[in-house]
Parts: C-alpha cells; sequence; structure tokens
C-alpha cells in the first residue's frame, strides 16, 4: 500500500509535467520506479507504459475540447510509425531480457540509451540548430517508427526525443511539437501494452498496483493539458530544460548504483 500511495504521488507529478513538456511522464516515472526498486525492470516498463497512455487518453481529449488545431495528416502517419514502432521496440526490450542473465544489464542499457536522448534533447533545445521542413508521408513515418522504437524499448512512454526530433524534422513550434508527440504516444503505448499482452500477458505483475497508477494517470493528463494552454512556448521550453537535467541526474545515479 505505502509503495502505491507513492507511486500514485510520483505519476501525477510526473505525468503534469510530461503533459506540458510533451515528454509522456514516463521519462520521470521509469528512473524514480527503478530507484525506489520495489519491483522488476519488466513491471516497471509495464506501470510506467499504463500511466503513461492513461495520461495520454486525457490529455490529447482535453487539448481537442479546448480547440487547439491539429494536423490529422502528421497524427494519422507519425503514430502509424509510432505503433509499428512499438510493436518493435517492445519485441527487442524481450529480446533482452531473454539473452542477458540479469535484469541488471537491461536496466543499465536503457539508462545509457535514455542518457543519449537527454543529452540531444538539451543541445537542441539551447543551441540554435538548423530546422528542417519535410513535409511527404514517409518522413512522418518514419519518425514515429523512432519514435515508437525508443518508447517501447525504453518503458518511458514518450521521451525527451520526441518533442525535439518533431521540431527539428518538421520545423513546428514547441508547443506543437508536444501536442503531436502527447497524440504519438497514446499510439505507441497502446500498440506495446498490446503486444506485451499477446506475448507474454499481465499475469506476472502485480495489478493490484494500478488503482494507483490508473487515477494518478487520470489526474496528471488534466493537470497537465491545463498548465499547457496556459503556459507561454518561453515557458513550456524552460520546463522542458528543467525536466531534462532532473532526469539526467536520476539516471546517472541510477547507472552507477548498478556498476
Amino acid at each position: 500500500m505505502i509503495v502505491g500511495i507513492i507511486y500514485f504521488f510520483v505519476i501525477v507529478t510526473a505525468n503534469t509535467i510530461g503533459a506540458v513538456s510533451g515528454m509522456g511522464g514516463g521519462v520521470l516515472i521509469k528512473p524514480i520506479f527503478d530507484f525506489i526498486g520495489a519491483h522488476t525492470v519488466a513491471a516497471i516498463s509495464f506501470y510506467s507504459s499504463v500511466a503513461v497512455f492513461t495520461m495520454s487518453i486525457v490529455s490529447t481529449s482535453r487539448q481537442l475540447m479546448s480547440g487547439r488545431k491539429i494536423n490529422w495528416k502528421i497524427v494519422v502517419w507519425v503514430s502509424t510509425g509510432a505503433v509499428l514502432g512499438g510493436i518493435l521496440g517492445n519485441s527487442t526490450f524481450e529480446y533482452f531480457l531473454r539473452i542477458f542473465a540479469n535484469d541488471d544489464a537491461v536496466q543499465m542499457i536503457q539508462i545509457i540509451l535514455t542518457i543519449i536522448m537527454l543529452l540531444f534533447a538539451f543541445f537542441y533545445t539551447t543551441y540554435d540548430w538548423k530546422n528542417f521542413q519535410l513535409r511527404y508521408s514517409f518522413w512522418y513515418l518514419f519518425c514515429g517508427l523512432i519514435l515508437g522504437f525508443f518508447a517501447s524499448l525504453l518503458g518511458i512512454g514518450g521521451g525527451p526525443i520526441n518533442v525535439s526530433l518533431l521540431m527539428l524534422m518538421f520545423s513546428v513550434s514547441i508547443k506543437e511539437a508536444t501536442m503531436y508527440s502527447i497524440c504519438t504516444i497514446f499510439f505507441s503505448q497502446l500498440s506495446n501494452l498490446v503486444t506485451m499482452g499477446v506475448s507474454s500477458g499481465f499475469g506476472n505483475f502485480d495489478l493490484t498496483i494500478l488503482i494507483y497508477i490508473v487515477p494518478a494517470g487520470i489526474i496528471g493528463g488534466m493537470l497537465g493539458a491545463k498548465l499547457s494552454n496556459v503556459l507561454s512556448e518561453k515557458k513550456v521550453t524552460t520546463v522542458f530544460q528543467l525536466v531534462i537535467i532532473c532526469v539526467l541526474l536520476i539516471n546517472c545515479y541510477n547507472g552507477f548504483q548498478l556498476l
């Protein structure tokens, strides 16, 4: 029960920040749950996916209700790629669990890849890197494939690369990128959970924890969507960078603990 309550507050906070920044919350949830150490790597990835999936449903619906305009061509193609990438990412994660002797090796791979993406996202939003204006459907699909793959493989739902890559490839503003990122997270996590359910099932996880995780995901999604409509682009960028620094420190600490 104590672990469930801790998870609840972690998810509300992480999903609120994740909805505003477009990262999805999992980028905070995953390393914090790793730090708590109450469950296995596979269970933590599952709980993180459920929390972020719930948040993405609430946040996207609230954004649409608020009248935000969405380019559905981007959403459809990027999300299609994210579904395919999510299936591939989850399969790769299951493969790593099979070939490595313990969870620590898989967790270290996740940490290293997350740190690389965090550094890319931070430097991209700090320095004025050139943006591309790619418009063909292939590039939307390719972008979604990358995002879905890493979201599922790392168990972080969305991640720092989402917003940065969307801005880099399609020259959209950070607030537009966060909106498309959350939409993409919905589809990538849906495919991830379906794949997980079909391949290994959910019987190995403590499903009673979901009574804390799902409500927390809903609350975080509602708060995040409300703040996203209020904050300016400059403030959203600041939130984005602060989250990156925070998560970078947590991941570095978790990585050193595994050595």
